[in-house]
């Protein structure tokens, strides 16, 4: 991304330095820190909307200071602990256990609204859902919990396959173990086999698509993770290429072409870490509200890539998306 396009998308937050900031301290500066810029216009449109919904316009009574780890998850400490150096108001960390978990570990006092997709009290981010209990709350948006429905939604889309390859990410510690354990009993359950497939460079997206034309599964499963979003042109692209049906965690993988994705809608859960941002910034502690767990999903389907890959969705399928893109 451009600087100039990228201070573009910004918007206001270019225009707050930090002396500024510090000259207008009755102004809260909000520490975002994210994995990517990938689609984060959009985003950070739904963020600011949710700061909105409690009053906070940004660059009025609010200042944004924003830190992305562009798919490098080990920067985030780095990252979390520079936010912390320059003692901003409150860390919103959506979207991202590595950056919760980092932000975290590198302060126990300012406060830190989080969108994570696994437990957040396993992870340690919290005491429990319902009473926190520290300086940490947020959203729960269940990614590894909806793993073994998308699946057998990816049965029914493709009722002959028996073999299916799952792409993972070893780079993301936690999340490998994670996927199989949601995954393995839910094949045993469709009667499929699963082959799992590491990839976390693009050379390594390369070689992994490499294996599957040679071993030839009949369906790809594409793990949830930030680094696969940020790489899903590439991942469709070779997908198309290879005329394999594959299954995908989000949306923006179906809007760019992919065949299907059940999930949270990420956009939503931004707005709602920025609910909750404004809400702690009004005062509220973070010790007593509890995390909210996000309860709709939605399933989106692209028919024209369907067509393409001489699929026959079913009707009752059809029915129960939430958007089909034609």
């Amino acid at each position: 991304m451009r600087r100039r396009a990228f201070i573009t998308l910004l918007g206001g937050a270019a225009t707050w330095p930090l002396a500024a900031r510090t000259q207008h301290s009755a102004i809260p500066v909000i520490g975002f820190l994210d994995a990517t810029s990938d689609n984060l216009a959009e985003h950070l449109r739904a963020f600011r909307g949710g700061l909105a919904e409690t009053g906070h316009v940004e660059g009025q009574n609010v200042a944004i200071d924003f830190r992305l780890a562009e798919g490098q998850l080990d920067r985030f400490p780095s990252l979390a602990a520079d936010l912390v150096r320059r003692q901003v108001s409150l860390i919103a960390v959506p979207g991202s256990a590595a950056a919760a978990l980092a932000a975290k570990a590198a302060t126990t006092t300012i406060p830190i609204a989080f969108g994570v997709p696994e437990d957040p009290v396993k992870l340690g981010l919290v005491a429990s859902v319902p009473r926190p209990g520290g300086n940490a709350t947020g959203i729960n948006f269940f990614t590894a919990e909806v793993m073994a429905k998308r699946l057998g939604l990816l049965r029914e889309l493709v009722p002959a396959a028996a073999r299916l390859a799952v792409l993972i990410n070893p780079a993301n510690v936690g999340r490998g173990p994670l996927t199989r354990a949601e995954l393995e009993p839910a094949a045993g359950v469709l009667g499929l086999r699963l082959q799992f497939y590491d990839a976390s460079t693009n050379q390594e997206i390369d070689a992994a698509y490499a294996r599957l034309v040679h071993e030839r599964p009949d369906a790809l499963f594409v793990s949830s993770d930030v680094f696969f979003t940020s790489r899903r042109v590439q991942l469709i692209s070779l997908a198309a290429r290879h005329a394999l049906p594959a299954a995908y965690s989000v949306r923006e993988f179906v809007e760019a072409g992919g065949l299907m994705s059940y999930g949270t809608n990420i956009t939503d859960m931004y707005r709602q870490v920025g609910a909750y941002s404004g809400r702690i910034l009004k005062g509220e502690k973070p010790a007593d509200l509890p995390v909210l767990q996000v309860s709709k999903f939605e399933l989106v389907i692209n028919l024209q890539t369907a067509k393409l890959l001489r699929i026959d969705v079913p009707p009752m399928l059809l029915a129960r998306a939430d958007e089909v893109i034609e």
